[in-house]
């Protein structure tokens, strides 16, 4: 294993509605003040998305089903394959986050196998499915294509999945023109991504994220742990938390995105129809 391959550089945020509404949530978002991108559809052509690129290099993916389940042809391979989509079950909002991956599939290098190694290494199992490819055409044409690595969880949306370019980063988010990057809300950054899960997860996924991450958390206490994440053009510091609470078994994926912002508005937070921001002083 190489120690110059990290894992644990914040690459993005998904954001979920109901099918065919990325340019109703994209609406929504620029009147929350983000300057909002068009995507693309993805290669599987079941998923479209929207983009919100912030200057530390993360971005917000506003994504939604192209079709609602119904559509498809009862028993057709495209209702098998939308039943089957990693998100086909999760609610709305804030539903998942990726990771920067290498974008290699040579064996030892791949990033499952770093954080699979590390869980051996310690008596566990493997938490990572091995890569598989995945893609978009954007709308002027251009085709991205990039790696994706799994986390073997069932519920998905609380390890992060990784996502390493194949073609390059640049053509994925599009940092240029800088105006891309301006946003009338002022955000810069993401400052944290806050997880919270059931308290009898807890102990579980702090060892979980500890072989995904790397290290062990920087903070913790009997129930909130605290990781330092890296980011593309990093800025200022970036926080994974992870939080236990009285909410049963199913956990609860993200409940809070913290975003930097150099004008703090007079409520510290807002939501989307779906999910929570937490506006931080930059």
């Amino acid at each position: 294993m190489s120690p110059s391959i990290s894992t644990r550089t914040l690459d993005h945020i998904v954001h979920m509605t109901s099918p065919g509404s990325v340019e109703e949530t994209a609406e929504q978002f620029r009147k929350l003040g983000f300057n909002v991108l068009p995507g693309g559809r993805h290669a599987d052509g079941l998923t479209e998305n929207a983009l919100i690129v912030l200057q530390d290099g993360v971005y917000l993916e506003l994504i939604s089903f192209v079709l609602p389940f119904s559509s498809y042809p009862r028993d057709s391979p495209e209702r098998q394959k939308r039943a089957g989509h990693r998100w086909a079950k999760m609610p709305n909002g804030w539903i998942d986050y990726a990771f920067l991956g290498n974008g290699s599939k040579e064996e030892g290098s791949r990033i499952s196998d770093i954080i699979n190694n590390r869980a051996r290494a310690d008596g566990s199992h493997d938490l990572y499915s091995s890569e598989h490819e995945g893609g978009r055409e954007r709308p002027d044409g251009k085709v991205l294509k990039w790696l994706i690595s799994s986390s073997l969880q069932k519920k998905h949306g609380i390890l992060p999945f990784f996502c390493g370019d194949v073609t390059d980063r640049t053509l994925r988010v599009p940092v240029e023109p800088p105006s891309n990057l301006e946003h009338p809300c002022s955000a810069v950054g993401i400052a944290h991504v806050h997880v919270t899960c059931s308290s009898s997860d807890v102990d579980t996924l702090v060892k979980e994220f500890t072989y995904v991450i790397g290290d062990a958390p920087k903070k913790s206490n009997a129930s909130r742990f605290e990781w330092e994440l890296d980011t593309s053009t990093p800025s200022r510091p970036s926080h994974l938390i992870v939080d236990a609470a009285d909410i049963g078994s199913s956990g609860l994926s993200i409940s809070e995105l913290g975003i930097y912002v150099e004008r703090v508005p007079d409520e510290d937070s807002t939501t989307t129809p779906f999910g929570r921001i937490f506006w931080v002083k930059a």
